[in-house]
């Protein structure tokens, strides 16, 4: 009888744990759950681009994309529904990707990270100018339902966080799965040697041009699942240092496996709000001191600790 995969045993593990204990547990932390989730998300697309040997300054982008498409469908066609947020979110992400893929498909390192950046910082510029859409100061997102449902309550804050456990779930799963295919594959083999790719006979760029696209899907989703639960989208969503935190997430959870972006997430967002609360003039020496300590302690992420568990058992 095959074995069941490690990280499918997990994923089903923990849904399951989420979704029981999630009724019982405060409304703050149901909040900063789903909140972490939805930038895990975008962590999870980065991982990708990161295993393929290249640095994104500009998921922003995307993530700021899928809030404001979010938040556009309430605010002009008076939709609600959380999961076709989500969908639509990632879905507009994903095509002004497959556009700029094209062009980002042909650059790497520094020339790929700035120009991410900028395209980021040019989204951030348009919205900035556009007062239909609250400007600096952004617009509030609909109180969300779920196929028609509306919850009340305590019960609203469960919806949208049983719908970011599902949505987690099933992104991690998917990409567990895409990583072990022949073009999953492909990323360190990328990563270490793109010509003797090429000698393959596999096309570089268009490996690179979907795996960019299916990064910024996935930030789309991110970004439409943290609008609904904040409930206020800002032009800040696009700017450089959103970018810069996936990326501080990233290095911090590590690429070892797909659950890493979720659990650097969730430790990322604990930090920030206790150093917030017991130090609110200081929270960025905390948060940048304890980046510090595992890039010393743990240059592969905090997910190497789990890998190296695993390899002795």
């Amino acid at each position: 009888m095959k074995r069941m995969d490690y990280t499918f045993r997990i994923l089903t593990g923990a849904l399951a744990a989420l979704l029981v204990i999630g009724p019982f547990l405060p409304q703050w932390m149901l909040f900063q759950v789903t909140v972490s989730f939805g930038k895990g998300l975008v962590v999870l697309g980065l991982l990708l681009l990161l295993r393929t040997g290249l640095v994104s300054f500009g998921q922003g982008l995307y993530y700021c994309l899928g809030a404001y498409t979010a938040g556009s469908l309430g605010l002009s066609l008076g939709l609600t529904d959380a999961v076709l947020s989500l969908l639509c979110g990632a879905a507009v992400a994903g095509f002004i990707a497959f556009i700029l893929g094209f062009l980002l498909a042909n650059y790497r390192g520094i020339f790929f990270a700035m120009l991410s950046l900028a395209f980021s910082m040019i989204l951030y510029g348009l919205l900035v100018k556009t007062a239909f859409l609250g400007s600096t100061d952004g617009f509030n997102v609909g109180v969300p339902t779920l196929f028609g449902f509306m919850f009340s309550g305590r019960w609203v804050r469960y919806a949208v966080y049983a719908l970011a456990c599902l949505t987690v779930f099933l992104a991690a799963l998917i990409m567990n799965r895409y990583l072990k295919t022949s073009l999953g594959r492909l990323s360190p083999a990328i990563k270490d040697n793109e010509i003797r790719v090429e000698y393959m006979g596999a096309s570089v760029r268009r490996a690179i041009h979907i795996k960019y696209v299916i990064a910024a899907i996935l930030a789309g989703a991110g970004g439409a699942l943290t609008a609904i639960t904040i409930g206020h989208i800002d032009p800040e969503m696009a700017y450089w240092t959103t970018s810069g935190e996936f990326v501080f997430i990233t290095i911090l959870g590590g690429t070892g496996n797909v659950l890493a972006p979720f659990l650097g997430s969730l430790i990322f967002e604990s930090i920030r709000s206790f150093a917030y609360e017991y130090s609110p003039n200081t929270w960025q020496m905390v948060l940048g001191a304890a980046l510090l300590l595992v890039i010393i302690f743990l240059p592969a992420g905090l997910w190497s600790v789990f890998q190296a568990r695993q390899r002795r058992v």
